[in-house]
């Protein structure tokens, strides 16, 4: 795992790691922000009240947040869109959306999507990027947590209202938030190319995930519901406490995250 050259702001030029793989660079003007739209439309399959319009685009590019994409040619295959925050008396970055199209999935582009992030956040003097995602989506807290070595400390029930897409099976869309450290020692340890090794303190705790869970969103919603609303009560109750997802481990049936006491970064 190659880490990223520091100290080159992503608005200087793009990254490309071979002739084969994307293109990864801002994206520019109406045109590009168009296309962004049209891989947010071909992946969540909204409807238009629930589409992210163009003028948050423009908004986002303008006003120190960001949005980059990955191009295949003249292609836009995937796009990543940030807005700027700021908490604590520090700016942060909030990373509404990061989509790839289904062929180009499973290449390592969101992962270089999202380094990208860091390598242009870190230029500008930003060191933490947060984003929110489903907790019932291991494979989406895999990445999280074990590949790119963030940690979760907020769970928010219903955080955007019941949608259209049919990716959340109209379920309330209930979300853990990603804080995403950029020079935490767990984060460097990941891009040199170190694991992160799940805690094992008799006072971790785990949080199972089956492994039909997403499958459950069409074939039985109202098992669904009931998973979801148990996931969520352990969740609240012990982030309440004081406890930090910091990992997930695979299990016989399905993924388990796993939370220790206190908030390591």
């Amino acid at each position: 795992m190659k880490s990223p050259k520091r100290g080159r702001p992503a608005n200087r030029g793009p990254v490309e790691e071979s002739r084969e793989d994307p293109l990864i660079r801002p994206c520019r003007g109406i045109a590009e922000f168009e296309a962004c739209i049209a891989v947010e439309r071909a992946v969540w399959q909204s409807s238009d009240v629930d589409i992210i319009p163009i003028p948050l685009f423009v908004v986002a590019s303008e006003t120190g947040g960001q949005v980059l994409g990955a191009f295949h040619g003249t292609d836009l295959v995937g796009f990543t869109l940030a807005i700027a925050g700021w908490r604590a008396r520090k700016p942060f970055l909030h990373s509404h959306m990061t989509a790839v199209l289904d062929g180009y999935r499973d290449r390592g582009i969101g992962r270089r999507l999202k380094l990208f992030q860091r390598e242009d956040a870190l230029a500008r003097g930003i060191s933490l990027v947060e984003w929110t995602f489903d907790p019932l989506v291991t494979k989406n807290a895999y990445f999280n947590f074990m590949r790119l070595g963030a940690i979760a400390r907020r769970y928010l029930p219903n955080a955007y209202g019941i949608t259209t897409s049919p990716l959340h099976g109209s379920l309330p869309t209930d979300r853990l938030v990603a804080e995403w450290h950029l020079r935490s020692d767990r984060v460097l340890r990941l891009l040199a190319g170190k694991q992160v090794i799940p805690p094992t303190a008799k006072k971790a705790v785990r949080i199972t995930i089956p492994g039909d869970v997403e499958a459950l969103r069409s074939s039985d919603p109202s098992r669904a519901h009931d998973l979801q609303s148990a996931v969520r009560a352990e969740f609240l109750k012990w982030l309440g406490k004081g406890y930090s997802a910091t990992a997930v481990k695979k299990t016989k049936i399905g993924m388990a995250y796993i939370l220790e006491p206190g908030s390591p970064t």
